[in-house]
């Protein structure tokens, strides 16, 4: 209800904080939000409509059930801007969506590593300092065949970390078909440069040859860098130099080889039915000095860069005051230790890791659950679009296997308004999706919103909120 009152007495017509606070109302409120939080917001409210009384010729005055509830909308909608989202974009480690999602087992351990004190650089045995590498190393040099390990706070700095220590200053050589950008416009020039190292470019962009190596190493020179290049493929008259080949001519010449897997996976990737991606073992095994990954990706652990390799290496990339900069927490420690731990079981890492688990899960399954959820949504969604069951593709992500789609299905989402008005009326359907309690991110491609669900496994959290789909908010905005 409003009330009209004289302009004269407009602020004194206000009511205080404290007698506001004393309404049934605000009870509710200090229960959900506590009193400091209530008090702050109905203070706000209040100087705020004074501001407006005062700049205004309006009379209109809000009574105090209406000021409580302006005053718990706000509270409400101050929302943390991190939240969960449904990933239904088809693309399973999604960069913008958080990558990796982390097995049960890490979870509970980056919960017990929050919540108490841990032994995170304290040696139990000697009583002294120790290093928090210790429990990650020997489970990296035992799934990898390294000497030595250590971990910074991704695979960028990991990279930027060894050329700093070992060529700051030198020559890096790189072939040009090597030299990849990924996500934001990173450029690996660009770290070679922040690094401190001069890249000397070798070969073609499609053709390199070892003799293009070797015509490269000199007395200027810090190390060789060698890079997968997960992101993309260059297909046709083609030629990169094997490993082992480059590892022998390093070793010859005294200069170390280091080699950027990006998406580095632990387990060779063909016993789950996908293609074949390098993994740090075989590269230890060819002679590489030094190899470099991602823990966030298809190791399906947390946001880490990765380093294995000789123990030499290791140890004066650790003396770089950089590596204090770039170090992990306590958290990302106890996630990637128990993720790590679920490797040295392979037979049940598909069922455990949640990574590997969304991107061999049959397509079957899948069909099933989009059949499910068609018969659910096509109803609420009567008149506004039409939802069918459809295949589509699902890819990886994240830079990993990038010509490598999988099978998948999902929902296909049609508005019914055609024409030149049909692309305004999607995006309002995206985004009504997008404003659930938990919003759903699909893909638009070819006048379709795509919900590919590989990647949804809370069915009932999904399907508990779609009574909250609001579009005619959608519409009017």
């Amino acid at each position: 209800m409003l009330v009209s009152t004289p302009r004269s007495s407009l602020l004194s017509s206000l009511p205080g904080v404290e007698s506001l606070l004393k309404q049934t109302e605000a009870a509710g409120l200090i229960a959900e939000f506590g009193r400091p939080a209530v008090t702050r917001v109905i203070r706000a409210v209040l100087a705020q409509v004074r501001s407006e009384l005062l700049a205004n010729s309006s009379t209109i005055v809000p009574d105090d059930l209406s000021l409580i509830r302006i005053a718990g909308g706000q509270l409400r909608a101050d929302v943390p801007s991190l939240r969960r989202v449904f990933n239904l974009t088809g693309t399973v480690l999604h960069t913008n969506l958080g990558r990796a999602t982390l097995p049960e087992e890490a979870i509970e351990a980056v919960a017990l590593a929050a919540r108490e004190a841990t032994n995170l650089e304290f040696d139990l045995v000697s009583g002294r300092r120790g290093d928090r590498d210790v429990h990650l190393e020997r489970l990296l040099c035992d799934l990898t065949g390294a000497e030595a390990a250590t971990v910074v706070n991704n695979n960028a700095a990991a990279v930027l970390l060894v050329l700093n220590s070992l060529a700051n200053r030198k020559e890096a050589p790189t072939s040009r078909g090597e030299l990849i950008e990924i996500g934001g416009s990173f450029r690996l020039p660009d770290i070679m440069t922040r690094s401190g190292c001069r890249l000397r470019e070798v070969g073609t962009t499609n053709r390199t040859h070892l003799s293009d190596y070797a015509d490269a190493i000199g007395p200027k020179t810090g190390l060789v860098m060698k890079v997968h290049t997960s992101n993309y493929v260059i297909e046709g008259f083609t030629s990169e130099v094997p490993e082992a080949d480059l590892a022998r001519l390093c070793h010859e010449r005294s200069v170390p080889l280091v080699v950027d897997l990006g998406s580095g996976t632990l387990v060779g990737l063909e016993k789950f039915g996908m293609p074949h991606e390098p993994t740090p073992a075989e590269s230890i095994a060819n002679g590489v000095d030094l190899v470099t990954f991602s823990g966030d990706k298809l190791l399906g652990g947390p946001q880490a860069g990765i380093i294995v390799g000789r123990a030499v290496l290791i140890k004066a990339i650790k003396r770089n005051p950089l590596k204090r900069a770039l170090r992990v927490d306590k958290m990302t420690v106890a996630a990637l230790s128990a993720v790590l731990r679920l490797y040295s079981n392979p037979e049940r890492l598909a069922e455990r890791l949640p990574a590997l688990r969304l991107l061999v899960r049959p397509v079957e399954e899948i069909r099933s659950m989009a059949d499910r959820l068609r018969d659910l949504l096509a109803p609420r969604l009567d008149g506004i679009a039409s939802v069918e069951t459809t295949f589509c593709g699902s890819q990886p992500g994240s830079g990993a296997l990038p010509t490598r789609e999988i099978p998948s299905a999902g929902l296909a989402i049609r508005p019914v308004v055609q024409g030149r008005n049909s692309g305004a009326a999607l995006e309002r359907i995206a985004r009504a999706f997008r404003e659930l309690p938990i919003p759903a991110i699909g893909r638009i491609q070819n006048g379709t919103l795509l919900f590919d669900l590989r990647t949804l496994e809370d069915e009932s959290a999904f399907v508990g909120q779609l009574p909250a789909l609001n579009f005619l908010r959608a519409s009017a905005k």
